[in-house]
């Protein structure tokens, strides 16, 4: 596995073809007021959007996070990244929360302080990305590869997805199918007098409050589906990071990946997937890469996670711990704001 190879392409791109597990139809991803996401492509063929870009982030980071136990999968332990404990001692990180860093949970914490000091953000002076990358790598560097916007901090504090995903599928047509949620104690909440034709008020409750039967339509897709992923390898180098560290990101991705493969097809109740045949194809680099097996993956990133090359930039303790307080973050941009006008009028004096 020649990760410094492949780190002097400017992309790795994959794909992937997919199958439903059973029968041909699937649910594909819906949006409000839109529903299925449909549209033709240039050369007329009808297509479909399954999982978008967005919510293949989270499930590239959710495959990271083991529910039972509560931490990072075995594979991954090591991994930097920010814990908050919320007042009811309910706790959430930057691994499963949606805006990785930016989570409000994690910025209000008056420990989000030190984040913000490796950051090194200052609203006078000509914003270094390089740095950006490097406290991110020390605190999180899962948020390099998924993209992070930290507008509290800064509004150019930002970088985008290192590693992209999404699945469509192509050749859709519609299978239209419904059915009923039957209410046996009261089937109807709609009845009339016999005699007289009234409304009678129904015994136990109105239809919009869940009684009486309710037919409903669905639609579910047939169609060829692939999935996609792009990894940004000039956007990796542009962090300026050591090789080791550089490696340690690319292998991250190739794990996640994978894992999506093994352990996230169900995307939802009605769809889910398998790889068909044939497996992953690497449609970039030409040649020179092949993709590797899921042991030489492990095998690596616990090499790189312990590396001291990576072990020197990362966070000591590699979990760091917040406590989230309400509205912190607002209260920490107020006294910034006092600051900064106090600094001018002394400066006009």
């Amino acid at each position: 596995m020649n990760i410094t190879e492949l780190l002097q392409h400017p992309r790795l791109l994959v794909e992937a073809d997919l199958q439903p597990m059973a029968g041909t139809r699937f649910q594909p991803t819906g949006f409000p007021d839109l529903g299925a996401a449909t549209y033709t492509a240039a050369d007329g063929t009808p297509m479909l959007l399954v999982e978008s870009a967005q919510s293949m982030a989270n499930r590239l980071e959710a495959v990271c996070w083991d529910e039972a136990a509560a931490k990072p999968v075995a594979a991954l332990a090591g991994l930097p990244y920010v814990e908050s404990t919320l007042p009811d001692g309910v706790k959430t990180n930057s691994l499963l929360e949606a805006h990785r860093l930016n989570s409000p949970y994690i910025v209000n914490s008056a420990e989000f302080a030190k984040i913000r000091d490796a950051i090194g953000f200052k609203a006078d002076a000509p914003f270094d990305r390089q740095k950006l990358a490097q406290a991110l790598f020390k605190f999180d560097p899962n948020s390099l590869l998924h993209g992070i916007f930290l507008e509290k901090v800064g509004g150019v504090v930002r970088l985008p997805r290192a590693l992209t995903a999404f699945i469509e599928a192509r050749h859709v047509n519609v299978a239209a199918s419904g059915g009923v949620k039957v209410d046996r104690v009261q089937p109807s909440s709609n009845e009339k007098d016999p005699e007289t034709g009234d409304k009678v008020p129904p015994k136990y409750g109105k239809a919009e409050e869940g009684y009486g039967n309710v037919p409903y339509q669905r639609d579910e897709y047939t169609g060829a589906i692939t999935a996609y992923f792009n990894l940004d390898l000039s956007l990796i180098a542009g962090f300026q990071l050591p090789p080791a560290a550089r490696e340690l990101l690319v292998v991250l991705s190739l794990f996640k990946i994978q894992r999506f493969f093994e352990t996230g097809l169900r995307l939802r109740t009605a769809c889910d997937l398998e790889l068909k045949d044939g497996g992953l194809r690497v449609k970039r680099p030409a040649s020179g890469f092949t993709w590797p097996t899921p042991e030489e993956v492990a095998t690596r990133l616990a090499a790189l996670l312990t590396a001291p090359e990576c072990a020197a930039l990362f966070a000591d303790p590699r979990v760091t711990t917040v406590t989230y307080v309400k509205g912190t973050a607002k209260k920490a941009k107020g006294k910034k704001a006092e600051a900064a006008a106090s600094n001018d009028a002394s400066d006009s004096e």
